[in-house]
């Protein structure tokens, strides 16, 4: 498990999955399994020497319009709900209520003060 205070994991927000992904597995040698994500659409974890380094996902719609790609670090916290409850106090805003993710953890993504966007997750031990 990912110690408090560290950052656990980053994910990658495209358009274009198949694009980055021959882009990163070209350059950075890569190689992806897909996950079925809840909701539908897939989730791909890319690996480097057999080992999990990144997430990509796909959005669409006019919603994601505006946003370009990018990439968003997760922070391991102790408690996500007790953080979130001190960051949304000392001013920052929380996207959507804390989730629960199966085997991974519970995780919260929010607006910093400055605006940064971040996850902030208490993975699974």
């Amino acid at each position: 498990m990912t110690p408090h205070g560290h950052f656990n994991w980053n994910e990658l927000v495209t358009r274009d999955a198949e694009r980055v992904k021959q882009f990163y597995q070209d350059l950075i040698g890569w190689t992806y399994e897909a996950q079925t994500m809840a909701g539908g659409g897939t989730y791909w974890v890319a690996n480097m020497s057999g080992r999990p380094v990144a997430g990509i996902y796909q959005v669409s719609g006019p919603e994601f319009e505006q946003m370009p790609d990018n990439w968003m670090p997760y922070l391991a916290v102790d408690d996500v709900d007790a953080r979130v409850e001190r960051a949304v106090a000392a001013g920052g805003r929380l996207v959507k209520p804390v989730f629960d993710i199966p085997n991974v953890g519970r995780v919260a993504i929010l607006i910093l003060p400055g605006g940064a966007a971040m996850g902030w997750i208490t993975p699974v031990a």
